[in-house]
Protein backbone atom coordinates (compact mmCIF):
# COMPACT_ATOMS: atom_id res chain seq x y z
CA UNK A 1 0.00 0.00 0.00
CA UNK A 2 3.09 2.56 1.35
CA UNK A 3 4.76 1.57 -1.53
CA UNK A 4 2.05 2.23 -4.17
CA UNK A 5 1.50 5.56 -2.41
CA UNK A 6 4.86 5.99 -3.01
CA UNK A 7 5.15 5.06 -6.69
CA UNK A 8 2.34 7.31 -7.92
CA UNK A 9 3.56 10.26 -6.43
CA UNK A 10 0.29 10.77 -3.76
CA UNK A 11 2.86 10.22 -0.99
CA UNK A 12 5.20 13.36 -1.86
CA UNK A 13 1.96 15.76 -2.32
CA UNK A 14 0.72 14.90 1.15
CA UNK A 15 4.46 15.42 2.34
CA UNK A 16 4.27 18.85 0.54
CA UNK A 17 1.26 19.57 1.87
CA UNK A 18 2.35 18.70 5.28
CA UNK A 19 5.41 21.82 4.86
CA UNK A 20 2.94 24.06 3.52
CA UNK A 21 1.01 23.50 6.70
CA UNK A 22 4.06 22.97 8.74
CA UNK A 23 5.16 26.57 7.08
CA UNK A 24 1.85 28.05 7.55
CA UNK A 25 1.61 27.19 11.65
CA UNK A 26 4.96 28.48 11.93
CA UNK A 27 4.10 31.92 10.37
CA UNK A 28 0.79 31.89 12.12
CA UNK A 29 2.95 31.91 15.35
CA UNK A 30 5.76 34.74 14.81
CA UNK A 31 2.64 37.04 13.42
CA UNK A 32 0.20 36.44 16.17
CA UNK A 33 1.90 35.48 19.21
CA UNK A 34 5.46 36.91 18.93
CA UNK A 35 7.26 33.85 19.02
CA UNK A 36 9.23 31.05 17.51
CA UNK A 37 11.36 31.90 14.76
CA UNK A 38 10.98 34.55 12.17
CA UNK A 39 9.93 33.21 9.03
CA UNK A 40 13.29 34.21 7.33
CA UNK A 41 14.88 31.94 9.29
CA UNK A 42 13.28 28.67 7.75
CA UNK A 43 10.83 29.63 4.80
CA UNK A 44 13.55 29.56 2.23
CA UNK A 45 14.51 25.89 3.68
CA UNK A 46 11.10 24.37 3.62
CA UNK A 47 10.67 26.01 -0.06
CA UNK A 48 13.59 24.61 -1.54
CA UNK A 49 12.39 20.82 0.49
CA UNK A 50 9.23 21.18 -1.22
CA UNK A 51 10.94 21.90 -4.36
CA UNK A 52 12.96 18.71 -4.04
CA UNK A 53 10.02 16.68 -3.40
CA UNK A 54 8.11 17.56 -6.56
CA UNK A 55 11.37 17.02 -8.45
CA UNK A 56 11.54 13.42 -6.84
CA UNK A 57 7.41 13.28 -8.05
CA UNK A 58 8.47 14.34 -11.47
CA UNK A 59 10.89 11.53 -11.83
CA UNK A 60 8.78 9.27 -10.08
CA UNK A 61 6.23 9.90 -12.63
CA UNK A 62 8.26 9.59 -15.29
CA UNK A 63 7.41 13.07 -16.88
CA UNK A 64 10.20 15.07 -18.94
CA UNK A 65 13.59 16.25 -17.67
CA UNK A 66 12.34 19.76 -18.43
CA UNK A 67 9.66 19.74 -15.97
CA UNK A 68 12.44 17.72 -13.28
CA UNK A 69 14.85 20.23 -14.25
CA UNK A 70 12.73 23.47 -13.28
CA UNK A 71 11.81 21.76 -10.05
CA UNK A 72 15.57 21.47 -9.31
CA UNK A 73 16.31 24.91 -10.38
CA UNK A 74 13.00 26.21 -8.35
CA UNK A 75 14.85 24.11 -5.23
CA UNK A 76 18.16 25.41 -6.01
CA UNK A 77 17.13 29.20 -6.18
CA UNK A 78 15.18 28.79 -3.02
CA UNK A 79 18.29 27.35 -1.26
CA UNK A 80 20.81 30.35 -2.88
CA UNK A 81 18.16 32.66 -1.29
CA UNK A 82 18.21 30.92 1.84
CA UNK A 83 21.77 31.28 2.18
CA UNK A 84 22.08 34.98 1.38
CA UNK A 85 19.92 35.52 4.04
CA UNK A 86 21.59 33.58 6.47
CA UNK A 87 25.06 34.59 5.44
CA UNK A 88 27.18 36.53 8.08
CA UNK A 89 29.17 39.45 6.48
CA UNK A 90 32.31 40.48 8.58
CA UNK A 91 32.63 43.51 10.55
CA UNK A 92 32.88 46.33 7.73
CA UNK A 93 31.74 45.06 5.09
CA UNK A 94 29.13 47.13 2.89
CA UNK A 95 26.69 44.48 3.29
CA UNK A 96 26.96 43.63 7.00
CA UNK A 97 24.35 44.44 9.16
CA UNK A 98 23.93 44.36 12.79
Amino acid sequence: MLAARFADGSLLLAIVALIALEAAALVWLWYRRGTGLAPREYLGNLVSGGLLMMAVRAALLDQSWMIVAMWLLGALSAHMLDVLLRWRWPVGHPRFKD
